[in-house]
């Protein structure tokens, strides 16, 4: 690419950071380190009303912890700064005044009572109300158009209440271009004429996103299809300012795991799963469920995340972030919805397990769970080798494990009903006396001597086995009982057997 990549992210701080935010970051954060470029955070928050504190800290807590951190933004290589919106609304007002004297906007004074009544209007005859070219000088509505230049300035002087619209054009047809959904043609004739500058002092979204985007030189505005809407409107206004647009990308919705409708926090909550990246507490107090605190990886919630809208075009599904770098293409990015499957993210989390080592899952699982306090991590470590293959979450390792810590207190009353049967008791002491001569207690020897002894009597595995196993763990579960036995040693696997012989008797 001619010239120098570079994407902007440009969140609202109005609460939490949705995963269709994080997807849309990533997308951005993966096409510019693919290109050599810079990935930009801009803070867009001119609606000061639904201003949330805590909002941008969660945004940038979130990114970091996806480990997609912004190259510019606020407080960090602020070449084109200030990256929030508010501390930029000195600029707007210029731009505004510049449409307006080339002719590309206009003053609006109508009041919004005025407004609504021009609406109900059009209501009772079956028609939608559109502020544009075929009623803007026609004399009903109060804009600068149809007053003189006079009246105009004497308004402004008296303090009277104005907004700045841009001048949608008559008569013309629009070429668009969508790096995801290709060549598209508008009838300007459609379009209403949007507001621009807001009677408070304050710019709107178009103008500022404009405005912000060409001074920070933002090559590509990749973001999500609901501005599919507004491609127009923003062409139309680098056009008439006489500047370069960037390329446009939209990308798809993430949909709800029925597939209809956009995702939202409700189908998490109804379902149980979270939809933000880090846990959330609301200003009223309300806490929002967080992948991290979920016990999810990272690396799982980014490698699923890419993969909602996008394909590399092989069968391949495990990508760690250098690899999502190499092969990120836009032209790979679909069209059409990406729905949410809430099992495939748990099953992207399992695969991340599996290649995390074991010492440091063990020192995560040491930190969480009380028990294993004074536990050697260690041996904590080869418990985690043993369980891992059945976890997802390292919080579901306490109940595939708790029996390696300690010995059970009860057992399994299915479990009791299948295993104990009538010479049970035999069998367990059988099983105690080759446990003591065992000399070398190792996986290998007590296989041997166990299953040996089984093999020359003919008893039957699962007379020994089931009886044996449920013993150790108090139920009829876990990893290989000479596995278990070899980890808990030669006294304690005595003392669980025991302890089952005593139940039964």
């Amino acid at each position: 690419m001619s010239k120098n990549v570079r994407v902007r992210f440009a969140p609202s701080p109005t609460g939490p950071l949705h995963i269709g935010g994080v997807r849309t970051a990533l997308f951005n954060y993966l096409f510019a380190k693919k290109h050599g470029g810079d990935f930009v955070l801009r803070i867009e928050d001119t609606d000061q009303n639904r201003y949330v504190d805590g909002a941008e800290d969660y945004i940038v807590n979130a990114l970091n912890w996806c480990k997609i951190p912004f190259d510019e933004g606020p407080g960090k290589n602020e070449k084109f700064g200030p990256y929030r919106q508010s501390e930029r609304k000195h600029l707007y007002k210029q731009y505004a005044d510049q449409l307006i004297s080339n002719g590309n906007a206009y003053y609006a004074f109508d009041t919004p009572k005025q407004l609504d009544a021009h609406r109900k209007g059009h209501e009772a005859e079956g028609k939608t109300f559109i502020y544009n070219w075929h009623n803007r000088e026609k004399g009903r509505l109060v804009n600068s158009l149809v007053l003189t230049e006079a009246e105009t300035q004497s308004k402004i002087v008296s303090g009277d209440d104005f907004v700045i619209r841009f001048k949608s054009p008559q008569d013309e047809t629009l070429h668009l271009k969508d790096l995801i959904r290709g060549n598209m043609t508008i009838d300007t004739n459609v379009l209403d004429d949007k507001i621009l500058f807001k009677s408070d002092g304050m710019p709107t979204y178009h103008l500022a996103n404009i405005v912000d985007d060409h001074l920070m030189e933002i090559s590509h505005v990749i973001r999500g299809e609901e501005w599919l809407p507004s491609l127009a409107l923003h062409k139309l206004l680098y056009d008439a300012f006489g500047w370069e647009a960037p390329q446009f990308a939209h990308l798809p919705l993430i949909l709800k795991p029925t597939g209809k409708g956009k995702l939202s926090k409700r189908d998490g909550d109804k379902l149980g799963f979270p939809v933000f990246p880090l846990e959330y507490t609301a200003p009223d107090g309300t806490v929002s469920r967080g992948y991290k605190e979920d016990g999810y990886f990272a690396e799982s919630v980014i490698n699923f995340l890419a993969f909602l809208g996008w394909n590399p075009g092989t069968e391949q599904e495990l990508f760690n972030l250098e690899q999502l770098i190499s092969d990120f293409d836009l032209a790979r990015v679909n069209k059409a919805g990406a729905r949410f499957d809430p099992d495939k993210t748990k099953w992207f989390n399992h695969q991340y397990m599996q290649q995390q080592l074991d010492l440091d899952l063990a020192e995560q699982y040491k930190s969480i769970q009380p028990e294993l306090a004074d536990v050697d991590v260690n041996y904590i470590a080869l418990v985690v080798h043993l369980i891992k293959e059945r976890a997802t979450f390292i919080s579901g390792f306490w109940e595939l494990s708790d029996f390696f810590f300690t010995a059970p207190t009860s057992y399994d009353e299915k479990a009791s009903k299948k295993a104990l049967k009538e010479g049970t008791t035999d069998v367990l002491n059988k099983v105690i006396a080759l446990v003591k001569t065992t000399d070398d207690f190792t996986v290998e020897n007590l296989q041997t001597n166990i299953k040996g002894w089984i093999t020359d009597y003919e008893i039957g595995f699962g007379k020994v086995m089931m009886p044996l196993r449920l013993a150790l763990v108090g139920a009829l579960q876990g990893p290989d009982v000479f596995d278990i036995m070899f980890m808990i040693g030669r006294d304690e696997t005595v003392s669980r057997v025991e302890a089952l012989i005593k139940f039964i008797g």
